[in-house]
């Protein structure tokens, strides 16, 4: 079964503005990837995310998620798929409670109360926040709405996770935290980021846009480690394969 396969073919999309957010975007991840979107402001790693989650359809071009081209009638099994972890948790969590926003998803699919509750706290556990389940989701802390937020999606059992800049304003322990949670992962994964060096740790490939267009898709260990590549792409290698300002040694082996 190819349910957890993502495929793109001469994507592309232009905003009503005339905008052109993504063009001819063709690529196909297969079952337990995990890639990295990476670029610089503006390169369309938002827009393509909001494609893959069905969020947005396709002007030219198609996706499709396992057996199913994107269209609106097929969104509803696409999103039974895919897990979306929006950039801002805020955007996500909306319930008087944790425990009721990360039972949300659960009871909307037909879940029990009783069920859905065991799923939620099974999920919270997970992401190390089941102590977190009985406080309002505006009185946690950046991290701690991270992970909640995770918890809401897992709790739909996606085959696909999706993620926007999940590392955005996260303390260092946080981010450690988060960096260790993705990589116990199974789930096939697709993370639009900045943050090249949680991308060199939790990801083998990487997808690097530029102007809407891919302008390299490969191992993470070719393309983060290619300066002049990422340059033309207005980023930086990761701070740990970067050498020493000082004694000019890189930071790791």
């Amino acid at each position: 079964m190819s349910h957890h396969i993502v495929e793109a073919t001469n994507l592309s999309y232009a905003y009503p503005d005339g905008t052109r957010g993504i063009s001819e975007i063709s690529f196909r991840i297969t079952h337990g990837e995990s890639v990295t979107l990476a670029g610089a402001n503006g390169a369309g790693k938002s827009t393509l995310l909001l494609h893959l989650s069905g969020c947005m359809l396709p002007a030219a071009g198609t996706v499709r998620i396992g057996d199913a081209t994107m269209t609106k009638r097929s969104l509803p099994q696409v999103r039974r798929a895919v897990g979306m972890v929006f950039q801002d948790p805020d955007d996500q969590l909306f319930m008087p409670t944790v425990i009721e926003d990360v039972a949300f998803g659960p009871l909307n699919l037909g879940m029990s109360e009783e069920e859905a509750v065991r799923k939620a706290e099974e999920v919270l556990r997970t992401v190390g926040a089941v102590h977190l389940k009985d406080r309002p989701p505006y009185k946690l802390s950046g991290g701690e709405k991270r992970a909640v937020s995770i918890a809401s999606v897992l709790a739909l059992s996606p085959d696909i996770l999706l993620m926007d800049e999940p590392s955005s304003n996260l303390d260092a322990r946080s981010r450690r935290r988060l960096i260790t949670l993705l990589r116990s992962f199974a789930h096939t994964k697709i993370i639009a980021t900045h943050d090249l060096d949680l991308a060199f740790e939790v990801c083998e490939r990487v997808i690097l846009l530029r102007d809407g267009r891919i302008a390299a898709d490969g191992p993470a260990a070719d393309i983060l480690t290619d300066g002049d590549l990422l340059a033309t792409c207005g980023l930086e290698m990761p701070l740990r394969l970067q050498s020493c300002p000082v004694c000019g040694r890189k930071k790791i082996d």
